[in-house]
């Protein structure tokens, strides 16, 4: 599951133009970045939450927490090597 603030159009758009085959959930009013603690403090516009991966197994752990501004491949990369892929 993909979640960002983006409206829920563009959250369709986004996903139909990259063929993802997984979900991508809209989070308008920013709660489900703040109980993840991926909102910023200072907001910067669209760069308003933090770009974060969290590998969810499961049991429902959090089993790693990828971190990178820049590098969407790694946080793709980072996920599949902790789940064994």
């Amino acid at each position: 599951v993909g979640v960002s603030r983006d409206p829920v159009a563009r959250q369709a758009e986004f996903s139909r133009r990259h063929g993802f085959d997984f979900p991508l959930l809209s989070d308008v009013d920013g709660r489900v970045a703040e109980a993840f603690g991926v909102r910023r403090r200072l907001p910067l516009g669209p760069l308003s939450t933090r770009r974060m991966t969290f590998v969810i197994g499961s049991d429902r752990r959090v089993l790693a927490v990828v971190h990178s501004e820049l590098d969407m491949n790694g946080h793709a990369d980072e996920a599949l090597r902790v789940l064994g892929g």
